[in-house]
């Protein structure tokens, strides 16, 4: 069964001058060193199967760091992290299309660096095409597409993709109300199967509508957790920062 597990998970960025005498002399004076920046500090929390959990805060609070660390593509300084199952991190769609491919080409590069073998996106070609709505147009070069076409072919390829574990950046209101809707239903059908999402997003009623728990991230903490409607709507307001349960 799938699972996410962060156990006072902390990580830290360092600033780096660009001169590196500069940097030579900051060391060997030992008179100023470089301040640590906490991206996380102490970050506990588990989501199980058929849950989705919203991470909210401001920009550079921690919310794509604690993806990327879910997705492995960076490591804590301290701390345990448990995924298990296959992560498939929806940051930044579309970033892996080709202009002069088509459509077609595009969705099996496109499939395969989400994991799925030529068989099985053989079997899922028109499944994805129909519902991407691009059935006119996926013979065509990409560089003919909208920016809206190839957010919803990329969308689609990711959510037949089959993850245990879904990670979504500011990725989830994708094309018009119509596909919007068709999306966030494929999504709940997603969790009724057992997949856990995680997901990032500064529309508070997409979270609320999708998410059952949430975490408000400050400067790196957890500064509030508990049921998603509660937590998003005690950050919309300003309510002073403490703990609370998850």
């Amino acid at each position: 069964m799938p699972r996410v597990r962060f156990d006072r998970v902390t990580k830290i960025y360092r600033r780096q001058s660009r001169q590196f005498f500069w940097r030579f002399l900051v060391e060997r004076l030992g008179r100023r060193r470089a301040e640590p920046i906490y991206a996380l500090r102490d970050v506990c929390f588990e989501v199980g199967p058929g849950r989705a959990l919203a991470i909210i805060g401001r920009n550079g609070a921690g919310k794509s760091t604690l993806l990327s660390l879910v997705a492995g593509l960076t490591v804590p300084e301290s701390g345990a992290i448990d995924v298990e199952g296959r992560v498939l991190a929806l940051l930044e769609l579309g970033s892996g299309f080709h202009p002069d491919l088509t459509g077609a080409e595009n969705l099996r590069v496109n499939a395969a660096l989400c994991g799925l073998t030529r068989r099985e996106t053989d079997e899922r070609f028109d499944e994805i095409v129909e519902f991407a709505e691009l059935a006119d147009f996926i013979d065509e070069p990409l560089r003919t597409y909208s920016q809206g076409m190839i957010l919803r072919l990329a969308f689609s390829v990711a959510i037949h993709a089959e993850a245990d574990i879904l990670l979504l950046d500011e990725m989830i209101a994708v094309g018009d109300m119509d596909f919007q809707r068709k999306s966030f239903r494929r999504i709940r059908e997603m969790k009724q199967e057992g997949r856990i999402l995680l997901c990032v997003s500064h529309v508070p009623e997409i979270l609320k509508e999708l998410c059952e728990e949430a975490i408000w991230l400050e400067s790196g903490r957890i500064v509030l957790r508990g049921l998603a409607e509660e937590v998003i709507d005690a950050y919309a307001s300003g309510a002073p920062l403490y703990e609370g349960r998850l």
